[in-house]
């Protein structure tokens, strides 16, 4: 397996991630490891959905490169990196801890962002507007079971793309952005989301949750989703100027997600 090396450092004023469920068999843990030590900042928000705590409940999953994940973001703060940690739904254990803080690191339910043009950003993960997880809990519990199959069968089909020589191809992505249902779902998010920001009198918000990647202006403010950790692969990042930009990281370093399988071939070569 070819080994990972990080790029020369990339340096930005602020990195947003989100979902990206260390604990849960498909994150992609290897490649955040290569971005977090790829990149310089000095705030770093994790918006939501960083441990999977649900899952770790039917069985603990927790490989070398999740440790190092944890560790490379606590080194971050160690050396002057704010770290700014608002739990989601998955890691909603950690929101009984709302406003303590450990160092450089501090933990809110969320959080407004000043960018360095002077614009202010509602942080949130997101999931207090959904209504699924508000009010039918089992069935967001059953819904995570069904994704974690749609990524077990991921792994066998882009098996097949890779020896053709294909990039990457997330099933479960493509199959909730053509089913009707998983479209209005998204779209009726994004408008409660982007509502309430205004409602905030915010310019803009940043939010995860629904693992979809985007930009764009909603109800006067502006909408960002940083993505996620086990299909995109994606982070927000704010550069010296204010702007914002979303990194696509698989595509930039031209890396596959690594699989659980081969997390395990690493772990064990370690």
């Amino acid at each position: 397996m070819d080994e990972i090396r990080p790029l020369h450092p990339m340096r930005v004023r602020s990195i947003f991630v989100s979902d990206v469920h260390l604990g849960f068999k498909g994150c992609q843990a290897t490649l955040l490891l290569d971005f977090l030590r790829s990149s310089r900042c000095d705030n770093l928000f994790l918006i939501g959905d960083i441990i999977d705590v649900w899952n770790m409940r039917n069985g603990v999953y927790w490989p070398q490169s999740h440790n190092d994940v944890i560790r490379t973001i606590l080194g971050k703060a160690k050396h002057g990196t704010r770290v700014y940690y608002i739990p989601g739904n998955h890691d909603d254990v950690f929101r009984d801890y709302d406003g303590i803080r450990f160092g450089n690191l501090s933990i809110h339910l969320d959080y407004i962002h000043t960018t360095a043009d002077g614009r202010r950003l509602l942080l949130l993960h997101g999931d207090e507007f959904d209504g699924v997880v508000q009010c039918s809990p089992w069935l967001a519990h059953v819904g995570g079971r069904a994704y974690a199959v749609l990524l077990w069968l991921n792994r066998y089909v882009n098996r097949v793309r890779r020896r053709f020589g294909y990039r990457y191809w997330s099933l479960a992505a493509f199959l909730k952005h053509k089913v009707k249902n998983a479209v209005s779902y998204i779209s009726n998010f994004e408008e409660v989301v982007s509502r309430a920001a205004r409602k905030r009198r915010v310019d803009g918000l940043v939010c995860g949750h629904i693992h979809r990647p985007e930009i764009r202006r909603m109800n006067g403010v502006l909408y960002c989703n940083d993505g996620d950790w086990v299909e995109s692969c994606s982070a927000l990042v704010e550069h010296p100027d204010g702007r914002l930009e979303l990194i696509d990281w698989s595509v930039m370093t031209k890396q596959w997600p690594k699989t659980a399988a081969a997390e395990r071939t690493l772990d064990t070569a370690a």
